[in-house]
């Protein structure tokens, strides 16, 4: 019989769900450098799924102990923004199926600008439910960035079109009688706060990608409204607009405004 080529055993190997264990054993005895050097590669891809796969369980035990407890509908909440110059302060919230599965899913921090777009995406196909809600620089310097997130996550919660019997946080708790469990440092720790993170940092990026366009000058499409240097040069240059949260204090200095009381984030 002749032999496979390279390209049909590359097909073998990639292009299916799982090649057939025999397959394997008679690749391996197959002494072209082509097909050794393939066999490495593929095994390579199997160790790599198989920490996805660890990692993906390990952070479903929140949400596997809650469906033990018969919580059929559990969400799962984060926020982004808290900490920016400019633009909104974003909450997302999500309710998965019990046998969701993405592998690779993670705090949103830890993934590719491309990687977190196409989970965005997945996420949206897949979920029972999920709400993205913004809170304007407006009303942040109204209630302060924290009472700002506190709404913008109450908001995700409500708007929901499930209603949730568990809502899984990461560091914090909202006013809402619903059962709930704060975790620190919860989108590495939890599938579905993860996911809310990778919908609120897509949804709020594309909001400064946009906000961008309109005011080029403050590069908010690579700083999203972060206090760079760049950032804070360009506030002294042409000011600030409304985007701007006037209640941070590198804004307040910056822009030489003069507010009686001054409500911002305890990082400042």
């Amino acid at each position: 019989m002749k032999p496979l080529t390279i390209k049909e055993i590359e097909n073998i190997l990639f292009n299916r769900q799982q090649p057939e264990k025999e397959q394997l054993e008679q690749l391996k005895l197959d002494e072209r450098k082509g097909v050794q050097t393939l066999l490495a590669r593929f095994e390579k891809q199997q160790v790599k799924k198989q920490q996805l796969l660890e990692m993906h369980m390990e952070m479903r035990k929140y949400e596997e102990a809650l469906y033990q407890q018969e919580h059929t509908y559990i969400a799962g909440l984060d926020e982004v923004g808290r900490g920016p110059l400019a633009g909104p302060v974003v909450a997302a919230a999500v309710i998965f199926p019990k046998d969701f599965q993405l592998l690779g899913l993670t705090d949103s921090k830890k993934l590719s600008k491309a990687k977190r777009e196409q989970f965005s995406e997945i996420i949206k196909k897949e979920a029972l439910a999920y709400s993205i809600q913004m809170i304007p620089a407006s009303v942040i310097d109204e209630v302060n960035i924290y009472q700002a997130t506190i709404k913008a996550m109450t908001n995700a919660v409500t708007d929901l079109s499930i209603q949730p019997s568990y809502l899984l946080l990461d560091a914090i708790k909202l006013p809402l009688p619903i059962e709930q469990t704060s975790l620190i440092k919860g989108d590495q720790k939890s599938i579905s706060i993860a996911a809310s993170s990778v919908l609120a940092k897509v949804a709020r990026d594309r909001y400064m990608e946009d906000l961008h366009k309109e005011y080029p000058y403050y590069q908010f499409e690579k700083n999203m409204g972060y206090g760079t240097a760049d950032h804070l040069e360009a506030i002294k240059q042409h000011g600030i607009i409304s985007e701007h949260r006037k209640s941070f204090k590198p804004v307040l200095e910056l822009a030489g405004l003069e507010i009686e009381k001054v409500k911002q984030d305890s990082l400042f």
